[in-house]
């Protein structure tokens, strides 16, 4: 089950975090678009409607999920950016999933959505300077202080969860 959960692993802050892992992570959410729209790229109704997993969301909430996440990451990076160690706001992903658009929107409704707010967000990561990155947030969930390197490093490894996630289930399904 975990490797269904979880299958490129928990995510594990780095410790030691260079310009190398910070461009790594940068191309990560640069790619993710594209790639989760090749990943689905031509599926039924029924296949966005299967869960990724037994009693996990639908491949249609995970795509909506992903964009939500990642709204919600550029606003975080900007709080960052703009404000001394901010309080993020956090949201109840379960049941944003279970909220009309989740669960009737078209996928690609979504997929539109994390191109533009990807672009918007690799476009200031990519501007901001080697200290900007040592600025803090506070994550009040998670109940730990957070440089926007561990934030990016977090988003990243979040962009290939999910999409391995999908991967597993096309490759299970042998879509």
């Amino acid at each position: 089950m975990e490797i269904l959960k979880y299958p490129i692993g928990r995510f594990d802050p780095p410790q030691n975090i260079d310009k190398n892992d910070r461009s790594q992570w940068i191309e990560i959410l640069e790619e993710l678009p594209g790639k989760l729209k090749t990943c689905v790229l031509d599926w039924t109704e029924q296949q966005f409607d299967t869960p990724y997993r037994e009693g996990a969301w639908t491949v249609r909430q995970l795509v909506h999920h992903i964009a939500d996440s990642h709204m919600n990451s550029l606003t975080r990076f900007k709080w960052g950016m703009t404000e001394d160690r901010p309080t993020i706001k956090t949201y109840r992903e379960a049941d944003w999933a279970e909220l009309p658009d989740a669960l009737q929107l078209h996928p690609s409704v979504s997929m539109v959505l994390l191109e533009q707010i990807h672009i918007r967000l690799v476009t200031l990561l990519k501007g901001l300077k080697d200290d900007d990155f040592e600025r803090m947030i506070v994550h009040p969930e998670m109940g730990v202080e957070m440089s926007l390197h561990s934030l990016l490093a977090m988003y990243a490894w979040h962009s290939e969860h999910h999409l391995a996630q999908i991967e597993q289930l096309k490759r299970q399904k042998k879509w």
